[in-house]
């Protein structure tokens, strides 16, 4: 896999090479292995998920509160989306930073998220599917969300019509909000969190 490390410190880009023949296609998604040593941290799936929506479906901004923790390994596996990661990390040296991935099922292309790290995603086609691999099973009560039109991150959706969004996303708080409130990991909580170590 070709990979590419974000903005975002900890988030990473894959793209994997592609087998081409009359038949089609093959490629590997992910590599545990791999992504271990792209990241220097542990990553074992605990659970996977997957969304299914309509055009101009604008979902996040998600996260899981530390501990828990919560990495993801996403990708559209139909149709195409503009996925967004943004670092919400008290301490980090990115903290408010983001960065965008087209993903599409044509390419396979990947995004790993680390722990402490917002995302979200428009959706550019009809009936688009996204796959989530995630290092933790869900705990109701953790789940972080931020307002993903916050105009303090000004994330570029590019959307040319009001986002169909769930009730839950479209009153979320915005980072500040969420900052005053302690709901954001530190940056130095959520790296012990995914390499497993203590204080």
């Amino acid at each position: 896999m070709d990979v590419v490390e974000t903005r975002v410190p900890g988030a990473f880009v894959f793209t994997p090479k592609q087998i081409r023949d009359e038949r089609g296609t093959f490629f590997e998604a992910l590599r545990c292995d791999q992504v271990e040593a792209v990241t220097g941290r542990p990553f074992r799936p605990e659970q996977i998920n997957y969304s299914v929506s309509r055009r101009n479906t604008l979902r996040g901004i998600h996260g899981v509160a530390v501990p828990p923790g919560q990495a993801k390994y996403v990708t559209c596996v139909r149709g195409a989306l503009r996925d967004i990661v943004v670092d919400l990390r008290v301490g980090s040296p990115a903290f408010g930073a983001h960065h965008v991935t087209l993903l599409d099922a044509e390419s396979g292309r990947c995004v790993y998220v680390p722990e402490g790290v917002g995302h979200g995603f428009l959706t550019l086609t009809d009936d688009a599917c996204i796959c989530y691999v995630v290092s933790t099973r869900y705990v109701p009560g953790t789940q972080i969300d931020i307002d993903p039109l916050d105009p303090d991150l000004a994330l570029p959706w590019e959307f040319t019509e009001p986002p169909l969004m769930s009730d839950k996303d479209a009153q979320a708080q915005g980072m500040r909000e969420a900052l005053a409130a302690g709901l954001l990991a530190d940056w130095r909580d959520a790296v012990l969190e995914s390499t497993g170590g203590t204080h």
